[in-house]
């Protein structure tokens, strides 16, 4: 169960009412899980592929303003060049293991051009956003086991229900400060003085941290677990922020950077080799791929609202409540070679 049904209450904001990405209206989550032997000699796959999509259209034809932000760099994503430069995400937001990547890349590249039959002949290419962690502890990476189908499938999958967290999708092999970790994910309510309400929804794929880093003392929880001697090598997180505020791609790089210290509560310090990297989108507008007139209008949060500080303190938040979801909700997890990761146990 969610931390919160635990007692565990992360920040000053309100949840929204599923405390979880989908909150934002028409956003979806698809998962594909990979769990079963591969061979006799003890590989398995032990991973999965998690789907993101922005809005129930054609991601393509519209867009979502977007942005990302680098926390630590050592990491394999695709996209996020394009994502910095024009700042829209045209694609569903796809995560997977590290070496899941091209095939995830070249499922969901079939997937838009099955959508888009213009895509290449006459139009421009397509922008695929997909990130990784490395589950290569309890996954046989080098055995390709994800393929372009897996990630068509999750596309496939996607509702905007409540979503399935721990050790599912893209988090069905992650580590996360020693303990089963995965897919997490929370919601804030962030309300003007007008009471205009705005939501803010983050996922995360945790995969980083010792067990002596997880500063579990934050969360009134008597250590009962002892200490895990495993971790994945310096650990990764990739952090999927979306809102329905309307933001510009340069605010909403402002607001998700403030993601990271949701990530440094929990006890990350951004490990030399951790690729810890934020990518968010507001569903507020969409940008038509086609659009003849010159100039166009938005409309935008004022800098010196206060509102835009609330919307820091949302990301923070959430972030921080994602990832606890992530370690609260994976199950006790055998993969290759029988290694087994043991969940963790949240007691006060």
């Amino acid at each position: 169960m969610k931390v919160r049904e635990l007692g565990i209450t992360i920040g000053q904001l309100p949840p929204g009412d599923k405390n979880c990405i989908t909150d934002i209206e028409g956003v979806s989550v698809g998962h594909v899980t990979l769990d079963y032997p591969l061979n006799d000699s003890g590989d398995a796959a032990c991973t999965g592929v998690t789907a993101i999509l922005p809005h129930q259209g054609n991601l393509f034809r519209e867009k979502v303003t977007a942005a990302s932000y680098v926390l630590n760099g050592f990491g394999k994503t695709t996209g996020l060049v394009q994502v910095d430069e024009l700042g829209v995400i045209e694609s569903p937001i796809m995560l997977t293991n590290t070496f899941g990547v091209p095939n995830v890349s070249q499922g969901t590249l079939q997937y838009l051009l099955e959508q888009n039959e213009e895509i290449g002949i006459s139009t421009g290419t397509v922008n695929i956003v997909v990130g990784e962690c490395n589950d290569s502890h309890l996954n046989s990476i080098r055995q390709f086991p994800v393929t372009p189908e897996h990630a068509i499938e999750a596309i496939q999958q996607a509702k905007t229900d409540v979503i399935e967290e721990g050790a599912v999708g893209a988090g069905k092999g992650m580590v996360c400060f020693g303990y089963k970790g995965g897919i997490g994910s929370s919601s804030r309510i962030v309300e003007d003085k007008t009471g205009q309400k705005y939501t803010v929804g983050c996922l995360v794929l945790s995969n980083f941290g010792k067990s002596s880093e997880f500063l579990a003392e934050r969360y009134k929880v008597t250590g009962a677990n002892g200490e895990s001697t495993i971790s994945p090598t310096d650990g990764s997180i990739i952090i999927v922020m979306a809102t329905d505020a309307p933001l510009s791609s340069r605010q909403l790089k402002r607001v998700i950077k403030r993601c990271g210290i949701g990530l440094g509560r929990t006890g990350s310090h951004y490990s030399h080799g951790s690729g810890d990297i934020v990518i968010g989108f507001t569903t507020a507008r969409t940008v038509q791929h086609q659009f003849d007139d010159e100039l166009e209008s938005r409309q935008q949060i004022r800098e010196d609202h206060d509102v835009m500080n609330t919307l820091f303190m949302a990301a923070a938040e959430a972030t921080e409540e994602a990832i606890l979801n992530s370690l609260s909700q994976a199950k006790t997890t055998t993969g290759r070679n029988n290694h087994t990761v043991q969940s963790y146990n949240f007691v006060e």
